[in-house]
């Protein structure tokens, strides 16, 4: 029967209430107080910036993580010609039931009188420290690397009775031109390499092996903001000079005997960037025959730093 509240079911459980009770228990009050300023976009979870940035820090923390790895050079050419350069290691692993041949047993002479561990593993665990690359049954573990301060290069110069010669890299992504690079810097009387923090090759395996150990012999240092260390050099008394297929003079019309000097390289795609080529005392090209684009990083970096060398030499610099 319609309102009857004796029936089975209509009656209210002791000690429980309905609708609104007396008192609201300071939730009005409190709602109209403020909550304080808004969080910036970054600090609100579920914002797109908030995402991105996470996404940005989850990034360098695996990169950093990766960079604190030690790293393995794969492939018997590769690890003997390391282990000939003196790249600094601190194990060589041979595969167990590998196939010997001059090769193998090089590496492991020279790892012996380097006091480098020698050890034997599966061939599936060699695998799998490799990322399955061709290692053909040896591997050479690196530390990683330890970047130099930049403050650092200008004390070594001071300390050197050549004319300071620094090169600076913006954007060069690939290990291997990274290695050429800092050996051709090594070779032609430079003084240091500086990288910058961020979009750029750091000194992995590939690049000590492509280095042939003069990585060890040559302070490579890491800038958190590379135009803002181009500008300190340049209050100190550097003239830096950008290299760039689209130059605003040519090699031969800047005399690069007379002044301390560093060489910015650009990318291998797109150059150098606006705010460093803006911050460059001058940008030079080098002259090349009809038909040839351009150069690769490391081989235009090398007949520059060449030609540094050539002219220093004729004017009494070195």
């Amino acid at each position: 029967m319609a309102g009857n509240s004796r029936r089975q079911g209509a009656i209210r459980k002791p000690g429980t209430k309905k609708g609104q009770v007396v008192g609201s228990g300071g939730q009005r009050r409190k709602g109209l107080e403020g909550k304080g300023p808004t969080p910036k976009a970054e600090d609100r979870p579920g914002h797109k910036a908030y995402r991105i940035s996470n996404a940005r820090d989850r990034k360098e923390q695996a990169r950093q993580k990766k960079a604190d790895k030690p790293e393995l050079i794969a492939g018997r050419n590769p690890v003997v010609e390391a282990l000939r350069a003196d790249v600094p290691a601190t194990a060589l692993y041979v595969a167990i039931n590998i196939e010997i041949d001059d090769r193998v047993n090089e590496a492991v002479r020279l790892a012996g009188d380097k006091g480098i561990s020698i050890l034997e593993v599966p061939r599936e665990e060699l695998d799998r420290k490799t990322n399955r690359a061709m290692h053909q049954g040896l591997g050479l573990q690196v530390p990683p690397f330890v970047y130099a301060d930049p403050r650092d290069l200008m004390a070594v110069a001071k300390d050197s009775s050549q004319t300071p010669l620094f090169v600076a890299l913006d954007g060069v992504t690939d290990p291997r031109n990274l290695g050429a690079v800092i050996r051709s810097a090594a070779a032609f009387g430079a003084q240091g390499v500086l990288l910058p923090e961020r979009r750029s090759a750091g000194m992995t395996a590939v690049a000590w092996r492509t280095s042939a150990g003069t990585a060890a012999k040559l302070p490579i240092a890491v800038a958190t903001n590379l135009t803002r260390q181009l500008k300190a050099w340049k209050d100190d008394g550097l003239m830096v000079v950008g290299l760039d297929a689209d130059g605003s003079v040519d090699i031969d019309e800047l005399d690069l005997a007379a002044d301390p000097l560093v060489i910015v390289l650009g990318s291998e795609g797109r150059g150098l960037s606006r705010l460093v080529r803006e911050t460059c005392d001058a940008t030079v090209s080098i002259p090349m025959s009809a038909g040839v684009e351009s150069l690769n990083a490391s081989v235009a970096a090398g007949v520059l730093l060449a030609e540094v060398a050539r002219r220093r030499r004729i004017a009494g610099r070195v």
